[in-house]
């Protein structure tokens, strides 16, 4: 899991951005990720995307092919095994066909549109046929159940040959929102696991929940669920820790 570039060759760098933002992927490698499937790792509500990014990237120990930098992230330096790494990070295989943005911290709501439509146009412009946005709906009553929602009518058809709930009624915010929108329009494949659970259920528990769905989405990986939730729990108590470090940097960007 190494962005190494080889020596005297500069990173290949693009630019994507819409009204008020810019992002820049400093790219590391090229890979063949045609028919891959894309997993959004930018927290929202909670810390389920980011856990489930960051045990996938591990679990099936993908490559970092991608930094990510904006003047609107915060300006710090991910230091994991005394490597400096971008705040947002692409991972990727191109054996298992699996792609993860990862994030540890949390966008500004405005800048929803912008990494969204980042997030669409790397899919497009590397032949990736979908994405799954996971989000979290925290409720009154005690529960814990998985629905989910697709783009299109491919994507629908799927869930339901999974024998997932799909979700009949509710509101999808941020970027898992625009991502559905924009894949409606584009008809392109968007699926958004909504985890829907009770306030007594961590997010752990929840990116667990998520984790056993993307699973039985994507046939070309096979994840040992057993040691899962236990391991969850230890990611979701390094990703507070790490945040903790972040807020006082850039407060006005830190949500959740």
């Amino acid at each position: 899991m190494d962005e190494t570039v080889s020596p005297g060759i500069r990173p290949e760098i693009a630019t994507y951005g819409v009204k008020n933002m810019e992002i820049t992927m400093h790219k590391y490698k090229e890979l063949d990720l045609k028919g891959a499937t894309v997993i959004n790792g930018f927290p929202s509500s909670g810390l389920v995307n980011t856990i489930v990014a960051s045990y996938l990237v591990s679990a099936l120990n993908l490559d970092q092919i991608c930094g990510l930098d904006s003047e609107e992230f915060p300006p710090v330096s991910m230091i994991y095994a005394s490597k400096p790494k971008f705040p947002a990070r692409i991972y990727a295989c191109a054996e298992t066909k699996v792609v993860v943005f990862v994030s540890e911290f949390t966008p500004h709501p405005k800048f929803a549109r912008a990494i969204a439509r980042t997030m669409l146009s790397f899919a497009e412009e590397a032949g990736c046929t979908r994405i799954i946005s996971p989000e979290t709906l925290i409720v009154e009553e005690a529960g814990f159940e998985l629905f989910c929602i697709g783009s299109t009518d491919a994507a629908r058809e799927e869930i339901k040959r999974l024998g997932i709930k799909p979700l009949l009624h509710s509101i999808i915010s941020g970027i898992s929102g625009v991502l559905l929108n924009e894949g409606r329009i584009r008809n392109y494949n968007v699926i958004v696991p909504l985890s829907v659970r009770g306030a007594e259920i961590s997010d752990a528990r929840a990116a667990a929940q998520v984790i056993d769905a993307i699973d039985k989405l994507i046939p070309t990986i096979e994840i040992d669920l057993k040691p899962l939730y236990m391991e969850a729990e230890r990611v979701e108590k390094h990703i507070k820790a790490l945040r903790k470090q972040i807020k006082p940097e850039e407060p006005h960007e830190m949500y959740g």
